[in-house]
């Protein structure tokens, strides 16, 4: 299979995804043009170009003018294909390494503003306690609105060691200055323990989908296991995603059999389909899969297979709903583009761009964090251009938690309800199992002494 990536645009860690805009129209058909109208458009192009150059009241950049066009070219598509060019190029590997520098933050453009899609585990960000759903007005004191994405970019991103304070509005809550020290952002995308009083639920958070990943989940499932625990829970909330591939290994490590995700390009035949091969690392124990509205593109694949697989149960609450599938098409002078190829579907042929994997247990957050929303303006759906986008809902709920970043890694997580009722749920399917396995066993032996 290709090695499709699905990824998010990184720039010095800091991920950004163009500007978002609530549209409904219904998307009128595809008017070809002939070759000679194509020929004549780029004719104009290039005047546009010219005249702009030429008459421009300050010397014109003409390298930005035209990758500032290629990029707008490409957005024009869907909200995920772009332009980049060395520089960025450079970022995106360097992200996908797992070690980059910058904040630790990933972001969105909303009607103008910066908003959170959440903070990078254990990063400057994080610690800081920017949440998902936060806005940024203010970098060192200068209006985001008067700056382009790209330029908040880079005045956030700067040498390890050096601060960069933002200002930053949490719903319901005055703005609140934060001074953040600039660092080496390493991803680590696995982290995992034995949790509950008898450490007997097995812990796996999956922050991204790296090149590592796979590795790493393999690695701690055989430390898991060694410690003879009942059942799993999958964190995958505010997972933004990563590659393709990583998604389907991370899926194939709980599965036997069955798909995992099918690809669809533009042409009818161009289905590509990845079925799980044999040996659950898990031995079927309960799984637990644990998404939030920060759960796109790769995480939702883990998900939809999981939960059409009826290998894991999923809770939290509606998932982003990224469905399309990138491949970078690197064109031999340290530049690229990412360019949207197909869709991807979940095992039961559910696309889910626009849409997103609904939980089978839909648990909100408790106030101690960010507040869960059933629908929010933020969604893969609301971006201009979406593939088959459909508008969401804002909520009221307020986040009341002013002291949430001052709490001990021991206190957020025993207030964090979600991750509660996930470590009970697989709790509970474990003793019901182990309850079905005494019921047979007693039925057995009346049988032998009749």
């Amino acid at each position: 299979m290709k090695k499709f990536i699905a990824i998010w645009l990184v720039l010095v860690g800091i991920v950004i995804l163009p500007a978002m805009a609530a549209d409904t129209k219904k998307k009128e058909p595809v008017q070809h043009l002939t070759d000679e109208q194509i020929y004549e458009q780029l004719k104009k192009f290039a005047l546009v170009f010219e005249t702009a150059r030429e008459n421009f009241v300050e010397e014109a950049d003409e390298k930005k003018m035209l990758e500032a066009a290629m990029n707008g070219m490409l957005m024009e598509l869907d909200p995920h294909s772009s332009y980049l060019n060395a520089d960025d190029l450079k970022d995106f590997d360097d992200k996908s390494s797992g070690s980059f520098g910058g904040i630790g933050i990933q972001i969105t453009s909303d009607k103008g503003a910066v908003k959170v899609i959440s903070p990078i585990d254990d990063t400057p960000a994080y610690r800081a306690g920017i949440k998902a759903g936060d806005y940024i007005t203010h970098i060192d004191g200068e209006q985001v609105f008067d700056l382009t994405l790209n330029q908040a970019v880079k005045k956030m991103k700067g040498k390890p060691g050096t601060k960069v304070k933002l200002t930053v509005i949490s719903e319901g809550r005055e703005p609140r200055n934060i001074a953040l020290t600039r660092d080496i952002i390493k991803v680590k995308s696995i982290k995992f323990e034995a949790k509950g009083d008898d450490k007997k639920i097995g812990y796996i958070r999956i922050s991204d989908f790296g090149a590592k990943t796979a590795k790493d989940l393999k690695e701690a499932i055989t430390a898991l296991e060694k410690k003879k625990v009942m059942g799993y829970v999958l964190d995958v909330r505010n997972n933004p995603g990563g590659y393709l591939t990583a998604a389907i290994d991370v899926s194939d490590a709980f599965l036997d059999s069955g798909e995992i995700v099918s690809t669809r390009g533009r042409g009818k035949d161009e289905i590509d389909r990845s079925m799980a091969k044999p040996g659950d690392l898990t031995k079927g124990k309960p799984i637990v899969v644990l998404i939030n509205h920060g759960s796109a593109s790769a995480s939702e694949i883990v998900a939809g297979a999981l939960q059409d697989n009826k290998r894991a149960l999923i809770m939290g609450s509606q998932s982003f709903g990224k469905g399309s599938v990138q491949q970078q098409k690197p064109f031999g002078d340290g530049t690229a583009i990412h360019l949207t190829i197909a869709r991807y579907y979940t095992p039961s042929g559910k696309s889910i761009q626009g849409e997103g994997i609904t939980p089978d247990v839909e648990v909100l957050q408790s106030k101690v964090e960010v507040i869960e929303k059933k629908k929010d303006i933020f969604s893969e759906a609301s971006f201009k251009n979406a593939l088959d986008k459909e508008k969401g809902k804002k909520d009221k709920d307020k986040d009341d938690d002013e002291d949430y970043s001052k709490l001990t890694d021991e206190e957020k997580e025993a207030r964090d309800y979600q991750l509660q009722r996930g470590l009970d749920m697989v709790r509970a399917m474990a003793k019901m199992e182990g309850k079905d396995e005494s019921s047979s066993l007693n039925k057995d032996e009346k049988k032998e002494s009749k």
